[in-house]
């Protein structure tokens, strides 16, 4: 304390003097309207300019939770939608509710992604307590992303659909040809689509789309667009499809978890009747 009492003394003279000056400018700008108005007005676009930095930084770093609050927006929009939409060639029953196939949605963020392994996973950061439950559909605006595995009370792991062990029901759009999309562990930006019979005609540009027939996703999320068409050396009854997979995986942020709240329902009428629910 001492120390800066002695460096004050010492600056005692600079002091007074800046004191002084602000003094005579105060005086001057309070009793001479034109260089008041100047003041002010000056002192106005740089004090604006300095809180719109400062908006501008807190906008920043806030755009995080933004982005999560936007997603869950965005899922509770989808799940209004289901029940405001149905097919053009089917027939709404709204009172026999067990005619529809009722679909949840919620928002997450990823906060983990493997891209490099055979088997790639995400990490959400919604659990149990948020309704994440094993088995849901993980999407985003651009296309699937996978499939929920496991869940704690605030996280749950999904696999990733690049992973060589998800096999995901799908259609070709153009032909509502059904197949199923399975990534080989090569190129993250493509996967193959099998059992395609040679008598389907697909081209190159053809879109590939969730089937609706899995009980996991709602009819027509996109999956990919068909890059490659050819003969199957191996099994001359399929064509050998490759596909250019929708969803970037390295830039995967927020997602979507979508519920069909009648899955359960569906998956204990499959294992009685000893039939393999494919995903």
């Amino acid at each position: 304390m001492l120390r800066i009492l002695q460096f004050l003394y010492r600056l005692r003279a600079f002091l007074l003097f800046i004191l002084l000056e602000v003094i005579a400018i105060w005086m001057v700008v309070t009793n001479n309207s034109p260089q008041g108005a100047a003041f002010f007005n000056s002192s106005n676009a740089v004090i604006g300019s300095v809180l719109k930095k400062q908006a501008d930084l807190v906008q920043f770093f806030s755009l995080a939770e933004a982005n999560e609050s936007l997603t869950e927006e965005n899922a509770l929009i989808r799940s209004q939608l289901t029940f405001l939409t149905y097919p053009s060639d089917s027939m709404h029953l709204p009172l026999d509710s067990a005619l529809e196939a009722t679909y949840e949605f919620r928002g997450a963020r990823v906060i983990a992604n493997s891209l490099r392994f055979a088997q790639n996973y995400l990490t959400l950061n919604k659990g149990k307590k948020h309704g994440v439950k094993p088995g849901m559909g993980v999407f985003n605006p651009d296309g699937v992303v996978g499939r929920v595995k496991s869940v704690s009370e605030n996280y749950s792991v999904a696999f990733s659909l690049l992973n060589t062990g998800l096999l995901l029901s799908a259609k070709i759009k153009s032909t509502n040809d059904l197949v199923s999309v399975q990534w080989d562990g090569k190129n993250s930006l493509e996967a193959n689509l099998l059992y395609v019979p040679r008598h389907v005609i697909t081209n190159p540009g053809d879109t590939v789309i969730t089937s609706g027939f899995n009980a996991v996703f709602p009819e027509g999320i996109p999956i990919g667009i068909i890059s490659e068409v050819n003969p199957d050396n191996e099994d001359p009854n399929y064509l050998k499809i490759r596909i250019k997979l929708s969803t970037d995986f390295s830039k995967v942020s927020y997602v979507y978890l979508v519920e069909n709240t009648q899955f359960e329902e569906l998956d204990s009428l499959y294992q009685q009747s000893e039939i393999s629910n494919e995903y």
